[in-house]
């Protein structure tokens, strides 16, 4: 699978748990914490394969975009303490919502610069087998990735 695709594919399933957690009612504490956790270990996953794998590239690839892969790794910094506040974080604190609507403005932030001024550049500059090998890469270590926030190297940036 083309490596932008399996990364867009987690932005969906992303946006998906988002408009499951805004459609939550106030008081559907368990099911805004399975949705937390889902949220949790879903994009603990991606940024680790991003960071490990597809931003390397894409930097080598497309060297003017050295700013954003940057910008994106402080981002991902971001959300990964955001999800391992979360992690501990009982849905009914008075902060646990608030918490969670920070992070998806984050994520949409993040997501919707990703896909409409990075990706065509490197989707340009790679191109559609290497686009595929990085992928495979992806795909393959997601089984590997750490599920803990605080483990995903810009954690520590």
């Amino acid at each position: 699978m083309d490596a932008i695709v399996l990364l867009k594919d987690d932005h969906q399933t992303v946006e998906k748990l988002f408009k499951e957690f805004e459609r939550a009612g106030d008081r559907a504490y368990k099911t805004k914490r399975k949705i937390a956790d889902k949220v949790i270990e879903e994009l603990t996953v991606h940024a680790w394969i991003e960071e490990r794998i597809f931003y390397p590239a894409a930097r080598a690839a497309v060297p003017d975009t050295t700013d954003h892969v940057l910008e994106s790794v402080e981002e991902h910094h971001v959300v990964l303490w955001m999800l391992s506040e979360l992690a501990g974080l009982d849905p009914q604190d008075e902060r646990f919502d608030a918490k969670m609507t920070v992070l998806i403005e984050n994520v949409r932030h993040h997501v919707e610069e990703e896909e409409k001024e990075w990706f065509p550049q490197v989707r340009s500059a790679l191109g559609r087998n290497r686009l595929g090998e990085l992928g495979e890469q992806l795909s393959a270590a997601k089984p590997d990735a750490p599920h803990d926030p605080l483990r995903v190297p810009s954690a520590h940036a």
